[in-house]
Order: C-alpha cells, then structure tokens, then sequence
C-alpha cells in the first residue's frame, strides 16, 4: 500500500471537503504518520473513512472528525491539553505536535499501555498517558488550555468546565443515541462560558461519565 498517496486522498478528499480549511490542521495531518498508531491488522483502513477498532469496546475515530476537532481547538504552542481518553494514541501525538504537553488519561490498561508504546515509538516526548478514569478530569494539575473528550457524554462536565483557564476549551461529544452534538465551550473568565456545536457524530461512551452535573450559568 503506498501510505503516502493514501494520506494524501484522506486529506483532499475526506478531510478538506468536510470544511476543515486551516491549512495548519491538514499539514499535521499529513506529517503525522497515522498507520502506525492503527493496530497492523488494520494498516490498511488507516486512511479510510471509518472508525478503527482498538480493543476494549473503543475506536479510533475518523479522520475527518480528528481533523474537525483539531480546527476547533486552534490549539497554541504554549498550550496545556488534557485528553480524556488516550485510545491508541494518535490523537495525543497530534495534540503534542502543536501544544507545549499533553496528558492523556485512559482508563482501559491495555489501551494505556498501547498508547504509550505507540508514542514513544513514534518519538513522541511531550505527551504522557496516564492509567486513571478521566470522568473527573485531572483536577491535581488543572487548570488547563485545552480539555478534550474523546467519548461521548451525556452533559458538558461541570468537573472539566471548571478545570479550565481563563479563554481555555474544552470538546467533547454531548448526548446520547442516536445523534450526539460535537460540543465547543470556551471558557471567558468569572464562570462565563460560549458554546458552539460543530457538527453531529456518534461515538462510544466515557465510561462513568456523570449524568446530572450539567453546568448552570
């Protein structure tokens, strides 16, 4: 299979046309190198427009919903990012490539433990996994730039709203089946909060995701 051709169609035929214009989100995405974060079985769907099972119930998600969310987040160099849910560890290497470190928690160990491979083969020093649940953020060593949810969750966690700097982000899938919203809330200082919702998916669950902390304003 010719991996390069292959990223390239994945970028100028699912990812652009999905209105994902930020020429900085398709350039990371062409130079970093998704086959190897996509089990071997898998290697050659790594472009496709599907979701890559990992094990444990989880995927990978598609390529255009990656590059949807990494336009949204307009991630700085500066920025600190929590990932709640590492998976195989793609998303956090391109996370990394644009933050100045990612802390990626997951709370399955197998797919902590490939995320962490994946990375660290892939040379990736600024992001670390951590084995833990990430229904509650990471409290200990808030507050961050940037949260992003990898699951869905019924409401917008109150926990990670609050885990956010002043002009912080925080993504995640908001809902249940069969349509859940693709939810951007930007925090403006003093409990004040935006929220923009970028297009509908669905994707698998955060395990023990809270159902009644929805955030008053």
């Amino acid at each position: 299979m010719n991996f390069e051709q292959a990223r390239f169609n994945m970028v100028e035929q699912q990812i652009r046309p999905w209105e994902v214009l930020d020429q900085d989100v398709l350039d990371l995405l062409m130079t970093v190198r998704r086959e190897e974060f996509v089990p071997e079985a898998c290697r050659n769907l790594a472009f496709a427009d599907v979701e890559i099972p990992i094990g444990c119930g989880q995927v990978m998600l598609k390529p255009i919903i990656e590059g949807k969310v990494l336009q949204a987040l307009q991630i700085g160099r500066s920025d600190s990012v929590l990932e709640i849910g590492a998976g195989s560890g793609y998303f956090a290497a391109l996370l990394a490539a644009r933050a100045e470190w990612v802390r990626s928690l997951e709370i399955e160990p197998e797919l902590a433990a490939l995320a962490k491979d994946n990375l660290a083969r892939y040379g990736v020093e600024n992001a670390t996994v951590i084995e833990a649940d990430g229904a509650d953020g990471l409290p200990g060593s808030a507050p961050f730039d940037v949260i992003v949810v990898s699951a869905g969750v019924p409401v917008m966690p109150r926990a990670m709203l609050e885990q956010l700097k002043p002009g912080g982000r925080l993504f995640a899938f908001v809902g249940e089946a069969p349509v859940m919203k693709a939810r951007l809330m930007t925090h403006l200082g003093e409990g004040r909060f935006t929220t923009e919702d970028i297009f509908e998916s669905m994707v698998p669950a955060l395990r023990n995701a809270r159902r009644s902390e929805s955030f008053k304003f």
